[in-house]
């Protein structure tokens, strides 16, 4: 019996213990590819119909170390999360908390100030533009939020979860901020956070060379995005890899 297994089993009462493993991984490989911001940044995923009761990482705890067992589970509806014994951080509920009361098809929910996503966020312009396959995935697919205002408590919160209403719509760059990354599970966001990360890494490097920028026609730019959108397990494989290195190096994110 494999060591993952056995630190399986014990737990396997946890409710939505499956989602948990998948959102702990997602921390714990974030931290590894040092798109963590200390204490801060949080990961989200619905686990009812409405998609209003969340699953959540808990106030303060660094990625590295979070297991299944340690997310929260929180109702967006409640007006009385903040003032129980093991309330979240309160810019997640605030930002968090608004997007899965206003935006039911983001069922998961990333948001990270990585390097070059926060780059791109601090430009005059901060839209990604189809400089190669990467951000070619995210052709009229991303929204950028000019008119940040301060900490994502309650009242910034609801305003950044209106840009989100669109389905198509699956990342807003938030101005002055980071980037927030919407998706159906934790493997189809996390797969998306990574990319958009990476596509920003290259759209930013290419910048500093100071030559002209090579972008794809619009028409081939949204030919790509839709072939991406469509290609079929990427996401899944991508995570399952990912819980598989896990499992031998560090199990007990399934604790």
């Amino acid at each position: 019996m494999s060591l993952a297994r056995l630190h399986k089993e014990p737990l396997s009462n946890l409710p939505y213990y499956e989602e948990r493993v998948d959102l702990a991984a997602a921390f714990r490989w974030t931290a590894r590819l040092n798109m963590h911001e200390a204490v801060a940044n949080h990961f989200s995923l619905s686990v009812n119909e409405d998609g209003t009761k969340f699953l959540m990482n808990p106030n303060q705890v660094h990625f590295s170390r979070i297991k299944a067992s340690d997310l929260l589970l929180i109702d967006a509806n409640d007006p009385e999360t903040l003032s129980g014994p093991n309330a979240p951080d309160p810019t997640a509920w605030g930002l968090h908390g608004a997007i899965h009361r206003n935006v039911p098809h983001a069922r998961c929910a990333m948001h990270v100030h990585s390097i070059h996503a926060t780059v791109l966020a601090s430009l005059a312009d901060s839209t990604l533009p189809p400089v190669d396959q990467n951000s070619a995935m995210f052709f009229n697919r991303h929204v950028v939020d000019a008119n940040y205002g301060g900490l994502a408590f309650e009242e910034e919160g609801e305003r950044c979860s209106q840009l989100l209403t669109d389905p198509k719509v699956k990342v807003m760059v938030m101005g002055n901020h980071g980037v927030m990354v919407i998706g159906d599970t934790v493997a189809d966001t996390f797969n998306r956070m990574f990319y958009f990360e990476r596509a920003a890494e290259t759209y930013i490097k290419a910048l500093w060379t100071g030559r002209p920028l090579r972008t794809l026609s619009d028409e081939i730019a949204e030919k790509t995005a839709r072939e991406m959108d469509d290609y079929p397990g990427q996401a899944e494989r991508h995570l399952a890899e990912l819980k598989a290195i896990l499992d031998e190096e560090e199990p007990v994110y399934r604790n």
